[in-house]
């Protein structure tokens, strides 16, 4: 047979991640030939014929413009089926609920602050208990299994100590003991890693930071690699109702088609930024993978394709944090990361108050902490306005 008869002329070629972004097979409408997806704002859907129902019936349980958008990410992500929810915590929030009373999960020590407050304040009082350990260290995770142990929950780099996981040695030591994992890829994207292709069962997102990219949409997405566990997250999606608007999917796609740019040329400044800020006399430590001694960049560079556009550094103290936090003229002074603006923040008071003081200066995050996203402005500028803001 000829190749000419062995090509499947209905079959797209396979296309690079750049590619993908803007041809995720949703981008036109199938019905006008619009060349973005129309924002179906509609809570109902009429039954042309009763015994028939329609694909989509009631807005909670699916709506068309969020469908294309929970396809998106799972094409990026590499898995069977994507979900949005209305923040990164109802994704979160929906993936824990797939565990019940009695169930114990391990979870990397220095997580993000919403998800330390949802395992200690809420789902503990639902009898879902939680161990948090140092995943760099492979036998503190192996000794945190118990019985009663049903998932791991990952973040790497953590925020915002940026610490690094090593996720196909976790996934595959989790498949031997029948465990789901999940992990959280907010600050790399699928763009730098695909935690679906190292063994992860479950990949969670707070679209609202890199993949939105703007700071004008709150949004959740997670994407499950078996067709078993997506079943069980559209059921809880949908009970729960934690479901995203068809506005606010409409905007997560506009942003998601420029993500690969974006995080590209963030990434270029936040290296620059990282290598200045390491020089600097007023900064005692300075987090970033692409440090070259920055602990474990080997086990990242293994699974990651880059280093990603937080960079944390430490100046000392609490005061001369706020000092700096002051004086700084062009990054917003604010909570969140991953927008086209630079965005400063203080992890102690910020992302990380809900975990007490004494839980904070165990994982790294102290009160001199500082926690830079680095946007697209011109970095010899950001970094003169930081130079003045440490010297001031």
């Amino acid at each position: 047979m000829s190749n000419q008869q062995e090509r499947d002329p209905n079959k797209k070629p396979e296309t690079r991640f750049a590619t993908k972004l803007i041809h995720f097979g949703s981008e036109i409408d199938e019905h006008t030939g619009a060349s973005s997806v129309p924002i179906y704002q509609a809570s109902t859907f009429h039954h042309h014929d009763i015994f028939n129902p329609p694909v989509h019936d009631y807005s909670r349980s699916g709506n068309p413009t969020r469908q294309a958008l929970e396809d998106y990410i799972a094409v990026l992500e590499g898995g069977v089926r994507g979900f949005a929810f209305a923040s990164g915590m109802a994704a979160i929030s929906t993936a824990f609920l797939l565990f019940s009373t009695g169930d114990h999960v391990i979870v990397t020590e220095d997580v993000y602050g919403g998800t330390y407050r949802l395992l200690t304040t809420v789902l503990n009082r639902l009898g879902i208990d939680s161990t948090f350990v140092d995943m760099t260290d492979f036998a503190a995770v192996r000794a945190a299994l118990k019985p009663n142990t049903k998932a791991v929950f990952m973040e790497t780099p953590s925020n915002p100590t940026l610490k690094i996981t090593d996720i196909g040695e976790i996934a595959a030591w989790a498949k031997r003991h029948d465990l789901i994992t999940l992990l959280d890829n907010t600050f790399m994207t699928p763009y730098h890693q695909r935690p679906i292709e190292l063994g992860v069962d479950i990949v969670l997102h707070s679209a609202t930071k890199f993949l939105g990219g703007h700071s004008d949409v709150l949004a959740g997405l997670a994407v499950a690699a078996d067709d078993g566990l997506a079943r069980r997250l559209k059921q809880l999606q949908n009970g729960l109702g934690t479901v995203l608007g068809s506005q606010e999917s409409w905007l997560l796609m506009r942003g998601m088609k420029t993500l690969q740019a974006r995080m590209e040329h963030s990434e270029r400044s936040a290296r620059k930024l990282a290598e200045w800020l390491n020089a600097h006399p007023a900064v005692t430590h300075v987090y970033f993978p692409g440090l070259a001694d920055h602990p474990r960049r080997d086990v990242h560079e293994k699974q990651s394709k880059g280093y990603g556009a937080v960079v944390s550094f430490d100046v000392g103290d609490g005061e001369r944090a706020k000092a700096v936090l002051s004086r700084v003229k062009i990054p917003l002074v604010a909570v969140s990361l991953g927008a086209v603006e630079s965005i400063l923040s203080y992890p102690a008071m910020m992302s990380h108050a809900a975990m007490p003081p004494e839980v904070r200066q165990e994982r790294g995050i102290t009160d001199g902490l500082l926690r830079y996203s680095v946007g697209l402005e011109d970095i010899d500028d950001l970094i003169a306005d930081l130079d003045q803001a440490l010297n001031g």
